[in-house]
């Protein structure tokens, strides 16, 4: 039920005429949006999210870094033998050089790069999860605040009439100074509850923006949806088989598990032996010396370099790696265990808060509002006390106020279910 039309049939029922006028200030309201169009918009242009795709972009990046081989060495030299009485000549050096990995290194690299994009994706879409739902809950907490705030103005306009006309009765000699100027009171006292109540709808406007990355903060959007359509037939046991399965935590945890088995497979591969292959040509001057002359000529050579693996002996390395596989099968199975309970969790949640909401459905709304209606038609008639008409409407306001607070509640418990199973349907 959207509560514009349950003030006004509330209005009808109580003979009051309800005039809404929350005061805009200088913040302007743009047009209404729908939960389905803001988180549509929350995943096209929050800044966070924004950011945290980079992290995708710089691993794919880091796929290209390792597939580079090792860059080959050109030497070059000169050389005099310094003896320029026996006439011996001079000369100059070429040099080329590379390392030739082994051991599968380069496949290595490859492999674990990939494994770290796909965990990157896995952490961006579980960033989306999270961003996803708390927008939504800031979406449904706006609709509240502004229930609130249409609360506070009915019973305010309810107050102020009654005061009113409590000042026309005072002089009319119907009612003592006293209880007119309670009445009085009692509308002041509502009207600064309810600056107080703009001010927080304002704010849950704000926020909405927020997600959006919005920098003009003067520019506000409004919701334009109700509690309705809460309700879902779900299984929690099949929910936590399913969450353990999609959910992107889950996923991540995983993934987690695949960098570390990658990580092992390239220290492994570290370990082996790299072959050094150079070349190079050497050109000699003639030596025109009497005792031993030489023709100008040239002389190439080829060879290869082999490293000696000492550091092999020390096995930290390896260790470390396979110790990183151990803990992250501890976590993948710490992250399944989590999952569990915070969907069992969000289920019962989610089950009590739709009870309470059918509980003010029920009976509590009615109630209060044929109470609040009977009181206030007395009093105008001159047949219950001032006294009683204001406890009946801080009844009310207090039943309309749970109302509502449980129907947020309801809307954040299917968030947080959804969240917990890693489920989206929200509309």
């Amino acid at each position: 039920m959207k509560l514009t039309s349950y003030i006004l049939s509330l209005a009808l029922v109580t003979g009051i005429t309800f005039k809404g006028q929350a005061q805009v200030d200088t913040l302007s309201l743009n047009s209404k949006i729908s939960v389905v169009q803001y988180l549509s918009r929350v995943g096209k242009e929050n800044l966070g999210y924004a950011a945290e795709k980079y992290n995708v972009n710089i691993a794919e990046a880091g796929i290209e870094t390792a597939k580079i081989f090792p860059d080959p060495q050109f030497s070059f030299g000169a050389f005099d033998n310094q003896q320029s009485k026996l006439k011996l000549g001079q000369g100059l050096t070429f040099g080329l050089g590379t390392t030739i990995e082994l051991g599968g290194k380069r496949s290595a690299r490859i492999n674990l790069a990939k494994s770290q994009t796909e965990l990157s994706k896995a952490l961006l879409q579980d960033y989306l999860r999270n961003l996803r739902a708390d927008a939504a809950i800031a979406y449904y907490n706006a609709i509240q605040q502004y229930s609130l705030l249409k609360v506070q103005q009915y019973s305010y306009q309810m107050m102020k009439q009654l005061a009113d006309a409590d000042a026309i009765r005072y002089k009319l000699g119907a009612i003592t100074e006293t209880d007119a100027r309670q009445s009085k009171l009692e509308a002041s006292n509502l009207q600064n509850g309810l600056y107080q109540n703009e001010a927080d709808w304002k704010n849950s406007l704000i926020k909405l923006g927020a997600y959006l990355g919005k920098k003009n903060a003067d520019t506000l959007l409004i919701p334009d949806g109700d509690f309705e359509n809460l309700g879902r037939d779900l299984n929690y046991q099949t929910l936590i088989s399913n969450a353990q399965s999609i959910r992107a935590d889950a996923v991540a945890a995983l993934n987690s598990k695949a960098v570390a088995e990658r990580s092992l497979e390239l220290v492994k591969a570290n370990r082996r032996i790299d072959l050094g292959v150079n070349a190079g040509l050497q050109f000699n001057g003639e030596s025109t010396n009497e005792i031993a002359p030489t023709p100008y000529h040239r002389t190439a050579n080829i060879g290869f370099s082999v490293p000696l693996k000492l550091s092999n002996h020390y096995k930290g390395d390896l260790k470390s790696a396979k110790f990183t596989i151990k803990q992250a099968g501890v976590q993948y199975d710490q992250v399944l265990q989590q999952i569990q309970v915070e969907v069992t969790q969000a289920y019962f949640n989610y089950t009590a808060a739709g009870k309470q909401v059918q509980q003010y459905k029920d009976g509590l709304l009615a109630e209060g509002k044929k109470i609040l209606a009977a009181k206030v038609y007395s009093y105008k008639r001159g047949e219950t006390s001032l006294l009683e008409v204001l406890n009946a409407q801080r009844t009310y306001n207090e039943v309309q106020q749970g109302f509502y607070e449980s129907q947020s509640n309801y809307a954040s418990a299917l968030i947080e279910l959804e969240r917990a199973a890693g489920i989206w349907d929200i509309k």
